[in-house]
């Protein structure tokens, strides 16, 4: 009678371990659903002007943009000053002038676009991190309460198992007792 009790004892601990283990198991897949469908947000194409925008911004605030629009202007200044006998821009160079107002006109606003998008992004990715930050601390709750769950069963189950071996005990003493006055 005994045996089977701690047959049964045993499979009900195995039972609440293989239990324990799937709910783990799917809490973990659910955080993989969630960074991948954070990660589809990031991987979404923008569109043509938002490209563009993207570039220019890149292109206007590199070094390359800087040493190549230096060049353009020495060469500006130069070639009206020293080379040409009648300079098509000459001294105050109004049309360079001009030209470098237009520049930062249309430069300035392309730019704020890119910045903005990348703002967008980054309070998304912000937005992402937190909802990832929240799952994780929902997952660490709902892995305390399985851990006190588990341990609480376990408990029950090595009460049980010792009340089970103190009966043994006793059986085993009552036996011992009974062989011995024969």
């Amino acid at each position: 009678m005994t045996e089977s009790r701690f047959q049964e004892l045993l499979l009900t601990e195995t039972e609440h371990i293989q239990k324990l283990n799937q709910i783990v198991i799917d809490a973990v897949e659910e955080e993989k659903l969630i960074s991948e469908k954070l990660l589809q947000f990031e991987d979404m194409h923008p569109d043509l002007g938002s490209r563009v925008a993207d570039r220019i911004a890149s292109f206007g605030g590199s070094w390359r943009f800087i040493a190549s629009f230096a060049t353009i202007m020495v060469l500006w200044v130069s070639a009206n000053i020293f080379l040409l006998s009648r300079p098509f821009d000459p001294y105050p160079f109004i049309l360079l002038n001009l030209l470098l107002s237009m520049l930062a006109a249309l430069q300035a606003p392309i730019i704020m676009m890119s910045q903005n998008r990348r703002e967008e992004r980054d309070r998304q990715r912000a937005v992402n991190d937190y909802m990832i930050n929240l799952k994780s601390e929902i997952e660490i709750r709902n892995v305390h309460q399985k851990l006190d769950l588990l341990i609480t069963e376990q408990m029950k189950t090595l009460f049980e198992l010792q009340t089970l071996q103190l009966e043994l005990m006793r059986d085993i003493k009552a036996n011992m007792g009974g062989n011995s006055q024969n």
